[in-house]
């Protein structure tokens, strides 16, 4: 087997992730923060900041399934059984969400339940990420490349605190890009409510940090032994870099920065918990090499892949573009 074929996968699959992390989580944090307004027009507003977005942002959490699927059957055959609870439950609660989104706009003016459903929803699903995240850092149980464990494997202190987190994370994006999408009473909330999310942000990242080189030690030697701490201290640096001045900008009068440094906290977590991990994609057990598909199967799925991929980047950056600026309060999209 080509060595570097399935470390391409994993890097194509990890970008997916990650878009899909920073794209769909402000969205979804937006409908975590629904609650905390009660006046139709500005919850007409928070959702008409992502009406152009929400539905493509999903993409990459189709790619990155689909692509763990074709490149990493083996794990793709462990990690579902391992989640199936959690990941049945994201599946029905983005379908649900989805639903609500249009429901809403054709039910008025008795939307409440889609209101509901809109915010429930969305909060399922990201709770339900931050689990399947827990559990796979915890460790999955195998025997013979197959799962050995139990349905419940997945549901222990560590992994409840990581869904917490999740939707902290989703719901500072959130309120970050109302900041700099929305204007008036909505934006200025959302700076508020930004400020102390951030917070709490920030300590679940400490608080992963330290949880799990304590209760993994091949985390604790991948860190903290002299040769690798030289090389990746940067990283928690970075992240304490760009949370204050997030902080910072989020008591001044920007706009788009504090969403900016957000997002960085978020690719920072994310690289640090690749680095914790690689080349485990089954943690403890299976590496990319030992779960990865057969070299033709990766070629050929990645000729695909080489002309799709730039075609949903392009769309991407298209839709944002087209729709950039603030989006008002007598605005919208529907």
């Amino acid at each position: 087997m080509e060595w570097y074929l399935p470390v391409i996968w994993a890097g194509l699959i990890g970008t997916a992730v990650m878009l899909y992390v920073v794209l769909d989580g402000f969205d979804l944090g937006i409908a975590i923060l629904f609650p905390t307004t009660k006046d139709e027009g500005e919850r007409d507003q928070m959702m008409n900041s992502v009406a152009p977005f929400w539905d493509g942002n999903e993409t990459w959490l189709v790619l990155g399934g689909g692509g763990l699927w074709v490149a990493f059957p083996y794990a793709y055959a462990i990690i579902m059984p391992a989640f199936y609870i959690p990941v049945i439950l994201m599946l029905l609660a983005l379908i649900f969400r989805g639903v609500a989104f249009e429901f809403r706009w054709v039910a008025k003016p008795h939307h409440k339940i889609w209101d509901f459903a809109f915010w429930a929803g969305s909060t399922v699903a990201a709770f339900a990420q931050g689990l399947i995240l827990g559990g796979l850092l915890q460790g999955v149980t195998v025997v013979d490349k197959q799962f050995a464990g139990g349905p419940l494997d997945w549901l222990t202190p560590f992994t409840l605190m990581c869904g917490a987190g999740v939707v902290i994370g989703y719901a500072t994006l959130g309120a970050t890009w109302l900041v700099y999408k929305t204007e008036g009473a909505v934006a200025e909330r959302a700076r508020r409510q930004a400020k102390t999310l951030l917070i709490g942000l920030l300590a679940f990242a400490v608080l992963v940090s330290l949880w799990t080189p304590y209760a993994h030690p091949r985390i604790a030697e991948r860190w903290f032994t002299p040769s690798n701490l030289m090389l990746l201290w940067p990283f928690p640096v970075l992240t304490a870099f760009c949370g204050y001045m997030a902080w910072k900008r989020l008591h001044g009068a920007h706009e788009f920065t504090p969403f900016a440094f957000t997002i960085a906290i978020f690719l920072l977590c994310f690289l640090g918990l690749a680095i914790s991990n690689y080349p485990y994609l089954v943690p403890p057990s299976l590496t990319i090499w030992d779960t990865a598909a057969a070299p033709s199967s990766h070629i050929f799925v990645l000729i695909g892949v080489t002309f799709l991929l730039p075609m949903i980047l392009f769309y991407t950056a298209f839709v944002y573009w087209t729709f950039r600026g603030k989006v008002k309060a007598d605005a919208g999209y529907h």
